[in-house]
This record gives structure tokens, C-alpha cells and sequence, in this order.
């Protein structure tokens, strides 16, 4: 008369992805290493505007990293990079607007390119389709240009490296 039901397990190719969890060790290791990077390129001068050429491929690069705001707690910068020579436009860099926090010595990427508020963390698919991770990834990528604007760049006026 009535037959019961039995609860099939899922198959085994059918996995659910964690929900991302914030690493905060990570994130904060990152922004502290950004910092110390920052302040090896904006220690050399006490201009507003430094300007630093970066050669990569044989294609100079000229970067302008520019304080927007001063406090004697936090300083705001913007992180940008134009092509010397040949242009192209399809590599491009974003302009990225960074944050010292010389209390905590941390530094990290607030906005880029008029994406502004990062959140820590996304939910996947979002409005916007940023990465669950957004706000590392951004942090990261900064690390990496600094590590290279350190490793092979000179002051515009100099031919003297870093």
C-alpha cells in the first residue's frame, strides 16, 4: 500500500564548495610588507608626487605614486603607471588608491579604478563579480608591483637604481 522512500545520497561527483573564510593572519601579513615596501619608496622623498621609472621587456614604464591626504596617523596615495614610447592602452594598469596606517604599520589597496569599499569577503556570484577573495587579490598584486618598482626601478631624474 505505501512504499517508503529511500534518501539517495548524492552522487559522488556532486561536491559543494566551502564558503571562503577570511585569513587574517594572511591579510594582515600582506598589508605589513606592502607597508614596509611603501615607505622604502616614499621615505626617499618628502615631495607629494615621486616619480620612479620602471623598465620591464625593454618597455620603460613611468610610475607616479602621488599622497593625496596626510594625518598623522594614516597617509592616502595613488599608485599609477603610463607607458613611456609606445602606448597601449589594452595594458594599461589600474590606478590604485592605497592607505599607511603608520600606528599599526599597515598599508592596503581601498579602491581601484572607481571600485571603492572592498569587503574582506564576497559571496560568489555577486552584483559586481568579484572573487570571494577580492580584497587579498588586490593586496597581493600590490605587494608584487611594489616588489618590482624596488627590484628594477630608478628615480626618473637618475639613472641610480632603488
Amino acid at each position: 500500500m505505501f512504499t517508503l522512500r529511500v534518501a539517495k545520497a548524492q552522487p559522488e561527483y556532486v561536491t559543494y564548495k566551502e564558503r571562503y573564510k577570511v585569513d587574517l593572519p594572511l591579510q594582515m601579513a600582506e598589508c605589513e610588507a606592502n607597508y614596509v615596501r611603501l615607505s622604502k619608496l616614499v621615505a626617499r622623498e618628502a615631495a607629494d608626487e615621486i616619480r620612479f621609472i620602471v623598465t620591464t621587456a625593454n618597455q620603460p614604464w613611468l610610475h607616479l605614486l602621488k599622497i593625496t591626504e596626510r594625518s598623522p596617523y594614516t597617509t592616502t596615495l595613488e599608485l599609477s603607471r603610463t607607458a613611456m614610447g609606445v602606448a597601449s592602452e589594452w595594458l594599461s594598469m589600474p590606478k590604485l588608491t592605497l592607505r599607511m596606517y603608520h600606528d599599526a604599520k599597515l598599508a592596503e589597496v581601498l579602491a581601484w579604478e572607481g571600485h571603492k569599499r572592498l569587503r574582506p569577503r564576497y559571496d560568489y556570484p555577486n552584483q559586481s563579480m568579484y572573487q570571494s577573495d577580492e580584497k587579498y587579490q588586490l593586496n597581493r598584486f600590490l605587494g608584487e608591483w611594489l616588489n618590482l618598482c624596488l627590484a628594477q626601478g630608478h628615480d626618473a631624474n637618475e639613472l641610480a637604481p632603488f
